[in-house]
């Protein structure tokens, strides 16, 4: 066989074989929804896409929160809030906390307190389930606050 029918069968034969199913461009597209699929989820489950704090923090990053601003909702009863409280905080007891969802912001980040860590993060749950996206409960308690020395009233 001479050399110009050898290279009109080898180009006949590498036109007839069939591409690679990834050298199809519905094929890339695919892959390419796959892969962003994949991103969205992984950012929607590590907080991309939701609450980014802790679901609870230690008394000391609280107190950091408070002093930068972060909304301190206390779920304790009045008489609890009447014994002490932190300054500049809300109360709201936990059993009317759904009735009041209104009067908690929805712009900025929320730490929920109580007597000892236990009814915050009840208080945490609700306002999460209500769509409130950057809320975190505080281990320890008003308790454990007023113990390291941070500010309470009477």
């Amino acid at each position: 066989m001479n050399r110009k029918n050898k290279d009109r069968r080898n180009r006949r034969s590498s036109e007839r074989r069939p591409r690679s199913a990834l050298m199809r461009p519905g094929v890339q597209i695919g892959i390419l929804l796959v892969v962003a699929l994949i991103v969205f989820v992984i950012l929607q489950s590590s907080g991309g896409g939701g609450n980014n704090l802790p679901p609870t923090i230690g008394v000391d990053e609280a107190y950091s929160k408070y002093q930068s601003g972060a909304f301190v909702l206390d779920v304790r009863t009045q008489e609890e809030w009447n014994e002490f409280h932190a300054p500049n905080t809300t109360l709201i007891p936990l059993d009317q906390l759904e009735a009041r969802l209104n009067e908690v912001p929805r712009d900025k980040e929320i730490v929920v307190v109580c007597r000892s860590g236990n009814r915050s993060q009840q208080g945490r749950d609700i306002l999460l389930k209500a769509g409130f996206e950057q809320v975190t409960s505080m281990a320890g308690g008003l308790n454990e606050w007023r113990t390291n020395g941070y500010p309470i009233e009477p």
